[in-house]
């Protein structure tokens, strides 16, 4: 007998009566307009955490990229999800083969019982990979907005561990937004300590004041535990 997950389709049904109007420009009638799903297009860049780890992100998040995350990830609108893991998929699959492990970043409990999904698992499963889940919150952290550089990185630091060892597997770190890369290094702590190679770290978007293309360093607008929204 098919088993169904009728959570996910309830999910996505909601999510589609929810869009009364375009993700990026509010057009009525319609979830994603020809002209804002075009401005999803990829469009890579480089950007490097305070610890050196070098991120690879899909797009900068401003403009309609940024409407739409905000609206998949704050209003449930889970559709979206699917264009937007066609961007992520840009960046990801490159750096990934059969004996990759795909492992996003950690989403809290609390995010998780307000939206019923992990933001970072569902960008990895839309851009064609499994995601592995690896890495768990170990600690509480304060929101990371409003936080400069090194007060992210103190704020996450020591707060996130493996659910099992790595053994010299090789890992793809991924996460949605990248604003000052604490969470990466944070991430990539936990997980070489674990014994994983972290051979790359990708994102969905990054921020455009991120050094790369004009700012300081890199993370997110959100973060870990509600700080993770």
């Amino acid at each position: 007998m098919i088993s169904v997950d009728w959570r996910a389709v309830g999910g996505d049904v909601a999510a589609f009566l929810l869009a009364a109007s375009c993700a990026g420009c509010d057009e009525p009638g319609i979830l994603l307009c020809p002209s804002c799903a075009r401005e999803l297009a990829p469009t890579p860049r480089e950007v490097e955490t305070p610890q050196g780890l070098r991120v690879r992100a899909a797009l900068s998040f401003d403009g309609v990229p940024a409407r739409c995350i905000r609206r998949f990830k704050g209003e449930g609108e889970t559709l979206l999800a699917r264009p937007l893991g066609a961007a992520l998929a840009a960046v990801l699959a490159p750096v990934v083969s059969s004996s990759t492990w795909v492992v996003p970043v950690p989403t809290s409990g609390r995010a998780f019982r307000a939206r019923g999904y992990r933001v970072p698992e569902m960008l990895v499963r839309r851009a064609g990979s499994p995601p592995q889940r690896v890495l768990a919150l170990r600690a509480r952290t304060a929101d990371q907005r409003g936080l400069g550089v090194g007060e992210r990185a103190l704020n996450v630091r020591d707060s996130m561990g493996a659910r099992q060892s790595g053994g010299g597997a090789e890992a793809v770190l991924v996460d949605d937004v990248v604003t000052t890369g604490a969470t990466f290094d944070e991430a990539a702590r936990a997980l070489s300590a674990a014994g994983f190679h972290v051979v790359a770290a990708v994102a969905l978007a990054a921020t455009p004041r991120h050094a790369g293309f004009g700012g300081d360093s890199s993370e997110t607008h959100r973060r870990h535990d509600e700080t993770r929204p």
